[in-house]
């Protein structure tokens, strides 16, 4: 064997594994699918530099090998196993990246230590000549002693394998683990990371996340719960409470119909009731939103039966100068002035479905709702369905486009429930308009406020889907050929 023909390609495999490292450290991710590629050409260059200097990594080096080139053959035989573990295991990335998704690795880590470990018994057995049996009983023989050093940690890692193989949650799922809420940042070998709401850093173990419960806040992804828990006095009669949350319910636009809202009561106590009031919302965006909402709503309903239950000796209120303090629009007058306007009010009841105020008709009074829920809802041309743009509630007014500048109403206003409303006839409130010049700006605000946000909705309204399918082709095609003749 030519000393020269023999060094030559050992020194073109060395540069080629050289060129290998430095393209693989150098080289953008970004690039990773040209690397793959590069790395293959490489390996395959690297075996053919291997086969020209006579040498195979499939058998034991040969004895008639100059010393000093021994070492250097014994190196370049096992970087050709390594090289080849690792230009495998990139490659299995490649394909197998669509399939997993590029935000967890743990799967990708343990098929490369497996297959690195392969590759290191082979090379073992065929480059150094060692007797297969005898390694693996004494890699057994360790085995057993780092198992039994790192049993936890081996616990954490084939946790998360299985938490990576049925995946639970996935990175970006907000969840609940162990009492700990957050969303999920990564998962690596030993545990999960969540970010929790209040900006720390949690780091759960894969083996405690494996063996308690696992609260996926984030699936199904199509709607997420809102839950309330209210506490109100014993005195309070149940049924009363019940009819007020879900009123309060009903209130809420953003809930979804289905699934259904509901209150029911969890618990009852001494001195209180516990409630539980449930509704669902498309967005988890608008979980707070939502929750505050509902609670305003929750108390505006419930300040109903308060005010109608409530004895205060002291300073006795009418029924009607309660309704007329819980308007918003009219807590600009003076005791005296509610007294005294409160004897102009009537009273009218309107059961559910139940039309209170026409659209286009013009109003000539002013209407106060002392309970129930009211809908407001428009229609834009005579063969559209009707829109609902809100819901109003206890201490809303109706009917301010009249004394504003007496056009009609914009909306039409439906009772959902069965609501109590005050009425106030405008020739019996014109005395107090021009008193209180304020009062008519106060109108004039809030008509102007709820003719933006009618507009804003109706801009809003979703267009009707186009249905598709072979019957509209066809009449399509029908269409189209009777017209050319």
């Amino acid at each position: 064997m030519s000393l020269l023909g023999f060094s030559f390609p050992l020194i073109c495999a060395l540069l080629l594994l050289a060129v290998d490292l430095t393209l693989w450290q150098w080289v953008e991710m970004t690039w990773f699918r040209w690397k793959v590629l590069i790395r293959l050409g490489l390996y395959f260059l690297f075996s053919l530099a291997l086969m020209n200097a006579g040498l195979s990594p499939l058998s034991p080096i040969p004895a008639e090998i100059p010393s000093p080139h021994h070492a250097l053959v014994i190196i370049l035989a096992i970087a050709w196993w390594l090289m080849g573990a690792r230009t495998l295991t990139v490659l299995l990335i490649l394909i197998l990246a669509p399939r997993i998704g590029g935000k967890g690795h743990l799967l990708q880590d343990v098929l490369g230590a497996f297959i690195f470990l392969v590759a290191a018994v082979a090379a073992s057995t065929y480059v150094l000549d060692l007797p297969l049996k005898g390694l693996l009983a004494t890699s057994g023989a360790v085995a057993i002693i780092l198992g039994l050093a790192v049993q936890s940690t081996l616990s954490d890692v084939f946790s998360g394998i299985v938490l990576n193989a049925t995946k639970p949650f996935r990175v970006d799922d907000w969840i609940r683990v162990d009492d700990i809420d957050g969303k999920v940042i990564e998962i690596d070998w030993r545990s999960t990371h969540l970010l929790t709401s209040e900006g720390s850093m949690a780091v759960i173990p894969n083996a405690m996340a494996a063996k308690t419960r696992i609260v996926n806040y984030s699936r199904p992804d199509h709607f997420h719960s809102v839950t309330l828990s209210v506490e109100l006095p014993v005195r309070l009669r149940p049924s009363l409470a019940l009819d007020a949350l879900e009123k309060a319910l009903q209130g809420c636009r953003e809930l979804l119909l289905q699934p259904q809202a509901g209150a029911l009561v969890k618990k009852a106590y001494v001195r209180y009731v516990e409630y539980e009031v449930t509704g669902y919302v498309k967005s988890r965006d608008r979980l707070d939103a939502v929750r505050n909402q509902l609670y305003d709503l929750i108390y505006r309903q419930l300040s109903v039966i308060e005010n109608l239950n409530r004895d205060r000796p002291d300073r006795p209120l009418t029924r009607q100068s309660r309704v007329l303090n819980s308007a918003s629009a009219l807590r600009m007058l003076s005791e005296d002035d509610r007294a005294e306007l409160g004897e102009k009010m009537r009273l009218t009841l309107f059961s559910a479905g139940e039309v209170i105020m026409e659209q286009d008709v013009v109003p000539d009074k002013l209407l106060i709702i002392e309970s129930g829920v009211v809908s407001v809802s428009v229609s834009t041309g005579p063969q559209e369905n009707e829109l609902e743009v809100g819901r109003m509630g206890p201490g809303d007014v109706m009917g301010e486009t009249g004394i504003v500048d007496g056009s009609a109403a914009l909306s039409r206003f439906t009772a959902m429930t069965d609501c109590v409303v005050y009425r106030i006839q405008y020739k019996d409130l014109e005395p107090w308009l021009e008193e209180h010049g304020e009062l008519r700006d106060v109108m004039v605000r809030l008509a102007h406020f709820r003719a933006q946000k009618r507009a804003a909705i109706i801009q809003q309204k979703p267009s009707a889907p186009v249905k598709k399918g072979f019957m509209r082709w066809l009449r399509q095609k029908r269409g189209k050929s009777l017209s050319h003749e």
